[in-house]
């Protein structure tokens, strides 16, 4: 080989390298781009299932179907290329219709389930996210086992449970003298483990339970129930149910004239749309927590404000809860461009809550949402000023006080718990 042709060779050979290594690091920024490929079908998918048509639709049912709408609707403004697809189901308030649908939604592809917003269906939604690895956001969900015995790192509850509902009612209670209590309960999953957790709470603060009486979900009459709860001797008589079933059970109190006996009435779990429903005169005086409420500030109003151009009534808890859950997993997924359930989950608890409905608020190890509860009395007709702004907020319950401590926590998830 003379000169000539050996410089063309190694002109060549260094060529081949600088190809080589131009594509190499071609590829490699190929890969650390971006890429809609990188989402399962080139799109988010996400299911609302809850009561739709039954005893607790008004408090989520359709109305968390425009939350949800809502915050895809804010999510795309911030990142049009991402796809994303809702789907929405009526489980009946039946376990086994909900999980049926759910298992199908998965098959089909679902990245995300959310709202739920009943215990005994959602603990059965709860072992299929962790069979299928498939993440599941729960508001209106108050079990404790949710994120307690049965909790999974696919399953958020994002709204509330029951020792959040019942410790702040019960406290302030007990401490003005009112300790002794009768439960009037729905019988399910719910209304049986918000008793347990009454009870307990009731036994570290020097209160006592008189009796509980349980009705099946969607019960008319409460007559009977009533006046066991009459003649047990409790002062405070709690109603440990929802929707339809409070609405009912106060309306024969006020009925049986029980209002203006020596017992006070108290809901654990109250809505927004209960006190519309039976009116203000009915429901005057009525106590319960909430974990958010529409005419807090600026920033709650202004979502209000929205929603209810949408839908006719101002948010519940959990409808707002939905917003934030659905927005909160979205930002999430757009931030790693990836419907990964596991990196997704992981990329949740890296992020504060920003919105309107818990902000700064994070995720426990226990799969809890930490953030303020609102300790509310319902007003007299006479302090209404304006529509749907039924609460007096007697005080804020801090999130460091409004949850069980970890320290106590069952859940396998935390560190140093049995598996």
């Amino acid at each position: 080989m003379n000169h000539d042709q050996g410089m063309r060779s190694r002109r060549g050979l260094l060529r081949a390298f600088w190809i080589s290594g131009v594509g190499a690091l071609m590829a490699l920024a190929l890969a650390a781009t971006p890429s809609a490929a990188e989402i399962s079908d080139g799109v988010v998918k996400i299911g609302i299932i809850n009561d739709q048509s039954g005893p607790l639709s008004d408090l989520s049912g359709k109305g968390s179907v425009v939350a949800a709408k809502l915050a895809i609707e804010d999510f795309r403004k911030r990142s049009p290329d991402i796809k994303v697809e809702l789907l929405v189901a009526d489980h009946q308030n039946k376990a086994d219709v909900g999980a049926q649908i759910v298992r199908r939604w998965f098959s089909e592809g679902v990245d995300m389930v959310a709202d739920i917003g009943n215990s005994a269906v959602a603990l059965a939604i709860q072992s299929l996210g962790r069979e299928k690895n498939k993440l599941v956001m729960y508001s209106a969900v108050g079990t404790v086992e949710i994120t307690g015995k049965q909790c999974a790192p696919t399953g958020l509850a994002w709204l509330h449970d029951n020792y959040n509902l019942v410790a702040g009612p019960i406290r302030k209670l007990v401490g003005q003298g009112q300790d002794k209590w009768f439960f009037i309960a729905a019988d399910y999953a719910f209304g049986r483990n918000m008793v347990a957790e009454s009870e307990r709470m009731l036994g570290t603060v020097g209160g006592t339970s008189v009796g509980s009486v349980f009705h099946p979900l969607g019960n008319a009459d409460y007559s009977s129930f009533l006046l066991q709860a009459q003649s047990s001797g409790a002062k405070v008589v709690a109603f440990a149910n929802a929707g339809e079933q409070l609405v009912s059970s106060i309306k024969q109190w006020n009925e049986f004239n029980m209002n203006a006996g020596p017992q006070t009435p108290v809901a654990l779990l109250m809505f927004l749309t209960d006190i519309h429903g039976m009116g203000l005169e009915m429901a005057k005086g009525l106590t319960g927590v909430t974990a958010w409420y529409w005419d807090l500030n600026d920033n709650t109003r202004a979502f209000a404000k929205r929603f209810y151009a949408l839908h006719g009534a101002m948010p519940t808890a959990p409808q707002a809860a939905v917003y934030s859950a659905v927005f909160h997993y979205l930002k999430a997924v757009a931030a790693i461009n990836s419907d990964d359930t596991d990196r997704v989950i992981e990329k949740m608890r890296a992020m504060p809550v920003d919105d309107f409905y818990a902000p700064g608020a994070r995720l426990r190890a226990d799969n809890k949402l930490i953030h303020d509860f609102y300790l509310v009395q319902v007003k007299e007709p006479k302090e209404l000023e304006k529509p749907w702004a039924y609460y007096k907020v007697l005080e804020t319950i801090t999130a460091d006080v409004a949850y069980r401590p970890l320290s106590e926590s069952d859940c396998p998830l935390v560190a140093g718990k049995p598996k």
